[in-house]
């Protein structure tokens, strides 16, 4: 397994259509994301990278949102990811289209999300799976130069992995585009749901939602004490002494 933390230059799309298929790719997300709007609650929410500005996102509950990129023009505002211009336990929920497959230090990357995000918050991260159709495109040559392949897969149990590090809880997960887009969208539409019940695993793109948890650091002593069981002991000194003076 490949070390998560490069030093390789990775160029960060800043919009859908400078992927391969990336339209239909946020096509894909985009429906999945629109049953997960209305059951974010809070103040504010953060869209972090240009791929996750482009999600429509009008009807989410959370109506304050900050859009983070450096050239998509929907952004409202420019910050490097790595140091969020936000104090701590800021946002309500987290959006993160696509950032980790495209960062040097995902770990570094997903700590500074978990710094400004409140606890019990949600973090929707998205991602291509590399054991899939799409994913193993990237091993043809003339495809190594290309987004998205020019950048890092993960597999999304790895994903997982790194957010229950961070203490994160798991409350969904779904693959999606098991099959690449057709010219016929209503044959692409009935592949995809007779094929996601068995090889959901070798879909193209994943879609995982996690809420951030806290336990308490110090332990709760228990109010219980046992009882110093001193009665027999002094019963035979007792006993013990008796003889002597009888004796």
């Amino acid at each position: 397994m490949k070390p998560a933390r490069t030093i390789k230059e990775i160029d960060t799309p800043s919009s859908w259509s400078q992927l391969v298929q990336g339209e239909w790719a946020a096509q894909m997300l985009q429906a999945q994301l629109d049953e997960w709007w209305p059951r974010l609650f809070g103040y504010h929410m953060l869209k972090l990278g240009g791929l996750s500005c482009e999600f429509v996102s009008g009807h989410c509950n959370i109506r304050h949102q900050v859009c983070i990129d450096r050239d998509n023009p929907l952004r409202n505002l420019e910050a490097d990811p790595m140091a969020l211009p936000f104090l701590e336990k800021s946002f309500d929920a987290c959006v993160l289209a696509h950032q980790l497959d495209f960062c040097g230090d995902p770990h570094s990357l997903l700590r500074e999300v978990d710094r400004v995000l409140v606890d019990d918050g949600y973090l929707l991260i998205t991602g291509y799976n590399p054991l899939s159709l799409h994913g193993m495109r990237g091993l043809l040559p003339w495809n190594r130069k290309r987004a998205p392949w020019s950048g890092r897969m993960f597999m999304p149990i790895r994903v997982k992995d790194w957010l229950g590090v961070l203490n994160y809880e798991v409350v969904f997960h779904e693959n999606l585009a098991i099959l690449p887009p057709t010219r016929y969208p209503a044959f692409s539409a009935w592949a995809e749901s007779m094929l996601s019940g068995s090889f959901s695993g070798i879909g193209g793109i994943y879609l995982i939602v996690a809420r951030k948890r806290t336990f308490p650091l110090k332990p709760i002593k228990p109010s219980w004490k046992l009882r110093r069981q001193l009665t027999p002991i002094s019963v035979n000194c007792r006993t013990q002494a008796n003889k002597k003076q009888s004796g």
